[in-house]
């Protein structure tokens, strides 16, 4: 099973589902909204902070489906 951890520095709602894979560790960061799931991105995680990278760039996938 995934395992899952609240991920607030992205925003409210969103987690990070992590799923192991063979020789590879992936990490899905998603958002639960009341109609919809979002997968906000999905990378091979080797450490054990989520890079700065990947959360900036969530973030802003986030606002602009917002704006939309």
């Amino acid at each position: 099973m995934p395992r899952s951890r609240p991920m607030p520095d992205i925003g409210p709602r969103c987690r990070e589902l992590r799923v192991n894979d063979g020789d590879h560790t992936w990490r899905i960061i998603c958002r639960v909204d009341g109609d919809a799931i979002i997968l906000v991105d999905v990378f091979s995680k080797k450490t054990r902070t989520t890079p700065k990278s990947v959360i900036d760039t969530c973030k802003d996938r986030l606002k602009r489906y917002d704006a939309a």
